[in-house]
Formats: C-alpha cells, sequence, structure tokens
C-alpha cells in the first residue's frame, strides 16, 4: 500500500507559510525563471477575481487591482520540502520526495497508517502547510487520491474510483510525469 503525501500549490504554501493571514487575500505568486514572467500559482480570492495561472503580472493587475504579486521564495520551498520529507518519514522507511511539494510513502504495514497518516496531516497543518493524502495500491493512483483527497482518501476499489472520473483528472499526474522524465535524464 501506498500514501502520497500531496502539498497543493506547494510553492505558494512555501512563500505565505509564515504569513498565513495572506491566505485570504487575493494574492499571486510569480516564476521568475520563465523569460516572461508569469503567474504560477494564486490563491483563491486572486481566483475569484479574474485572476489565472499563466497570466502576466500586467494582466493580473488589470483583472484586480487589490492583487498582491509575490516572486517564489526558493529558501523557504526547500525548508518546506525538507520538513514534507521528514514528517513522511515518520510514516515508513520506504518513502521517496516524488515531486516538489509531494512524497510517496510504501507501507508494509497496516498497523496504525490511518492514525499515523492523521497525525502526519495536523503536524504538518500546525507548520502552516496543507497537505492532502491518498491511499492506495500503487504510487499513481495514491497521488491521484491525493489530488482529490479532503484531506485524506483512502482508495479500496480503484475501479470503482477511477470510472466516474473524466479523463481531464488524469492532468493532475502531468507535473509527476515531467518530474520523473526530467529527473531521470530523459
Amino acid at each position: 500500500m501506498f500514501a502520497a503525501i500531496y502539498l497543493p500549490d506547494f510553492e505558494l504554501q512555501a512563500a505565505l507559510r509564515h504569513a498565513p493571514e495572506r491566505h485570504q487575500q487575493p494574492v499571486a505568486l510569480l516564476d521568475n525563471a520563465e523569460a516572461k514572467a508569469t503567474i504560477l500559482q494564486l490563491t483563491p480570492s486572486a481566483a475569484e477575481a479574474g485572476v489565472s495561472a499563466g497570466m502576466t503580472a500586467s494582466q493580473a493587475l488589470a483583472r484586480c487591482l487589490s492583487l498582491t504579486i509575490i516572486d517564489r521564495a526558493l529558501a523557504q520551498e526547500k525548508i518546506a520540502g525538507e520538513i514534507l520529507l521528514h514528517h513522511a518519514a515518520t510514516l515508513a522507511p520506504e518513502m521517496e520526495a516524488t515531486a516538489p511539494g509531494v512524497c510517496t510513502v510504501h507501507f508494509t504495514s497496516a498497523k496504525n497508517y490511518l492514525e499515523n497518516i492523521e497525525r502526519v496531516v495536523r503536524q504538518l497543518a500546525a507548520l502552516q502547510l496543507t497537505a492532502r493524502v491518498g491511499i492506495a495500491a500503487t504510487p499513481d493512483l495514491s497521488f491521484l487520491a491525493a489530488c482529490l483527497a479532503k484531506p485524506i482518501l483512502q482508495i479500496d476499489d480503484p475501479q470503482k474510483f477511477l470510472a466516474p472520473l473524466p479523463i481531464e483528472t488524469l492532468q493532475h499526474l502531468l507535473p509527476l510525469e515531467k518530474t520523473c522524465h526530467h529527473s531521470s535524464g530523459s
């Protein structure tokens, strides 16, 4: 059995971790790594104001004058990633950093796993990191479940879980696919 621990909007969570009040405000994270800097992630209130990922800063500000635009905080992303790894390692010895903001844990024992996962979600929340966890028979299925979890979703019957999902749901797996190919040199 596998558990994927997923920190949605990881880069934004890392940047806002020490300013939790800003989660309620219209905030957009700018990806300056691109030649033409664009919005990478945003808070729900920014989305409600008409801002979306992929916009330039000027396009976003035209839709929401009260928008706060922040740059990625790479040092904070590194710290948040280390926090995630530390807490994931308390669940089982077999775990990996799957992608930024994602850890996959392989459980070899079913003893207290759900109780321990709930503990990790609480501990991450206390550190201002919102986690979702998917539990399933395969790593990919556990990640897909984590994307849809609120905050924990266990998949006991993969066919029953997958059958009603629209094909677009698989887009959640694309960031993992890119990360896996990039890290393997493909």
